[in-house]
Parts: C-alpha cells; structure tokens; sequence
C-alpha cells in the first residue's frame, strides 16, 4: 500500500527547483567607528550642541545660565537612575531644586551667593530622607551629596566664569579647550593607539589619544586666549595643558563610576554620544580650573 502524500510533500512536489527561496530582509549594519559609536551621528549632535553654546552665549547670558540648568537637572536624573540600578535611592528632588537655586546663585551674587545654596541644598538632602526608612539612609544621602558636589557645584564654575564683562568669552575659551581635549584624544586614539592608560577603568583610551588632547588643547590655547582674552601666547598653552590633563581625568572618573554600577552609558538622551552626563564629564573639573586659571593670567 502507498500513502497519500502529506501537505509539506506536495509543497515541495509543485515548487519548482529553480526557484528562489525567499528570505527575510537584513537590515544594513549600523556604522559605527573604533571607538564603538556611530561616527556620522555622533559628529551631526556634537555640532548642534557647539552651535547652540555660543549661539545662547552671545544671543543674552541668561540664555546660557538657562541652558545650564537644564544640562545639569538631565545630568542629575541620569546620575540618579544610574544610582538605582545599584539599589540607591538618591533623593531627587531637593538635589533638583538645590541645583537650580545653586546655579542661579552663582551668577547673579558669585561664589559667596554660590556656597551659600550649597549649603542649603546639603541640608535640604539631609532632611528630605528622614521620614523615609532609615535602612539606607547615610547610603542615599551620601549619593545625593556626591551628585551635588560632583555635577552642580563643579558645573557652577561655569556660571562664576560668565559674570565677567567678557564672561562669554571666557565661556568658549575653556568649553573650546576642553572640546579640543576630546576631539584631539578620540582622532589619536583611534589612528594610533597602542599602549592603555588605563584598561581596567577605559579599554579604549590611549597614552596616544592622551598625547593627542595635550596637542590640540595647547595649539588651541595658543589661538584662543590671545585672540578672545588678550593673554600671551605661553598663557594659552599652560590653560590648555591644564584644562587637557582635567578632562581627561574628569573622563576616567566617570568611566569608574559606570564600571562600579555596570553600565555603558549614563543615558540615551544624544545619540552616538550616550547621555547628558557622559558629555559633561570632562567639562565638569574643566570648569573650576578653568575659572581660576583665567581669573589669575587674565584678570578681567
């Protein structure tokens, strides 16, 4: 006896030899650079955030101090979900309000009006998380202290530094130094890195890419205190090694804490860039140096 033939047989039966099987469309891959982002996209959103600086910058101060704040509370939120995925409870919102009013406080009544915020939004932390569970409470309080001090204060300098009559101008001398430090250390690294600086914290970055940033921030110090600050030539090259060797560190001590929580990126808020965060790290110990250093070559 013979059995009919089942449905897959007659299928294979009626189709023909020749003809093609069809398959599933594969998407392109995404292009992305050796340092692991997509390079075309990355380039599109870092030349929009170096347009819209010195577009606020120029257009009314108070435009920037705006835009400050805003960078900074992102910063903050993604610090503070960061904060979670180890279990920490950072306490949001007095280290929101206290970032504004510290923010604020620089520029319109400078360094004193500036600590006296500071101090205020320390205790305001403090007090916040007590009616809450006391299990953990030094550990989230800790961390909402450390995001103050580590992104609010620091970024302040920034504020302090535009008070000046040419505050804007001090403005993109050191965010341009500190832009250089990257651009330079990311074109090293990638053409001819070799030797880790330190591969347990940063895999990628280099004793190359390193000599890169000291190159592009001192040539650019070169130009730009001269021409924007009236300072001397050698002064431009001392700010700019100084502002380099900050950056780089400020980038090393953010890697360390995403290696601590395990994660990639602070965000995904800037495609090809990662996080808010991850964008001001090197601006963050940037700014204080920056602001003392000016303050002491080229008085305004």
């Amino acid at each position: 006896m013979t059995s009919d033939p089942t449905a897959a047989e007659q299928d294979q039966e009626s189709a023909s030899p020749l003809e093609p099987v069809p398959m599933e469309p594969v998407p392109p891959p995404e292009r992305r650079s050796r340092a692991g982002r997509n390079l075309p996209v990355a380039i599109a959103v870092g030349v929009a955030l170096a347009a819209l600086v010195p577009l606020s910058l120029y257009l009314e101060k108070v435009v920037f101090v705006g835009l400050l704040v805003v960078a900074v509370s992102v910063a903050l939120w993604e610090l503070s979900n960061a904060f979670h995925t180890g279990r920490v409870r950072m306490p949001v919102v007095p280290v929101l309000v206290g970032a504004s009013a510290i923010l604020v406080s620089a520029y319109a009544g400078g360094s004193e009006a500036m600590l006296v915020a500071l101090m205020l939004t320390m205790l305001a932390t403090m007090l916040w998380r007590l009616p809450e569970d006391p299990r953990g409470y030094v550990r989230d309080v800790t961390a909402g202290v450390f995001a103050t001090m580590y992104v609010t204060f620091l970024a302040a300098f920034a504020a302090l530094l535009l008070r000046a009559d040419d505050g804007p101008d001090r403005v993109v001398t050191f965010v341009l130094l500190t832009v250089l430090s990257d651009v330079g250390g990311f074109a090293a690294g990638v053409l001819f890195g070799r030797h880790p600086m330190a591969p347990t914290v940063s895999p990628k970055k280099s004793w190359e890419g390193f000599a890169g940033s000291a190159l592009f921030s001192g040539v650019g110090g070169v130009i730009a205190l001269p021409l924007l600050l009236g300072g001397e030539p050698w002064e431009g090259v001392l700010v700019g090694l100084a502002v380099m060797s900050v950056a780089t560190l400020g980038d090393l001590g953010e890697s360390m804490i995403k290696r601590d929580l395990d994660i990639k990126d602070m965000g995904s808020l800037l495609p090809g860039h990662g996080g808010v965060m991850d964008r001001l790290d090197s601006l963050l110990l940037a700014a204080p140096v920056s602001y003392l250093l000016l303050s002491w070559l080229v008085p305004a």
